[in-house]
């Protein structure tokens, strides 16, 4: 299954492939104990999951350095994928709740992604400032934005400017109308999965 993120990331590494390898694995003991990952999507971890974070990885290629935030990462979607992904980029993995990120810490741990910090924290109260904020279809965007405001870096040194993005799926038409300036990148594009039909990742530019 593995093979189905080496098809679309041809690039990745021999130490990043075997840390691909294990998250299955790693996930199916932690769903054991606390629910993780849907029990009827576990088995299609790497695609529904892994390689759904990693649509955010076709979008951009995120330059070392570069300190990205995962607001409501569960037990670390987009964020873990990501970081294994590009290891000289900084993960902030935050959630209001607090064993999602036990999971969090205790997989970064043994996978070794020292670019990995898991926060137990509501998006609120994180006062730090990001060039990214990425998330996995935590709320409606309006609300998500509000979330945001304030908690980027004002240089911008990746191809596209700060900002957020935001994997979502269906007609965001009606969810999107008061923010003209997002971008839209159909999932479909990259990856031929029946899955991936209605997905997207949704970019919107910091403003302020």
């Amino acid at each position: 299954m593995t093979n189905l993120i080496q098809k679309y990331f041809p690039e990745i590494t021999e130490k990043q492939m075997r840390s691909f390898e294990k998250l299955p694995d790693l996930y199916t003991k932690w769903n054991e104990k606390i629910n993780v990952v849907s029990r009827k999507d576990i088995d299609s971890l790497l695609e529904k999951h892994v390689l759904h974070s990693l649509g955010i990885a076709k979008v951009i290629k995120f330059t070392p350095t570069t300190k990205v935030l995962d607001i409501g990462t569960g037990g670390g979607f987009p964020g873990i994928p990501l970081a294994i992904l590009f290891p000289d980029s900084q993960f902030t993995l935050a959630d209001s709740i607090g064993k999602k990120i036990k999971v969090v810490n205790d997989i970064a741990q043994i996978l070794n992604l020292n670019n990995v910090t898991g926060i137990h924290s509501r998006a609120e109260k994180i006062k730090e400032k990001f060039d990214f904020v990425v998330s996995r279809a935590v709320t409606q965007m309006p609300v998500f934005m509000s979330w945001v405001k304030g908690k980027f870096i004002s240089k911008n040194i990746n191809s596209l400017q700060n900002g957020v993005l935001y994997l979502k799926g269906g007609d965001l038409t009606e969810e999107l109308k008061n923010f003209p300036e997002a971008t839209i990148f159909e999932l479909k594009d990259y990856f031929d999965q029946e899955f991936f039909k209605t997905k997207k990742v949704v970019y919107i530019k910091n403003m302020h």
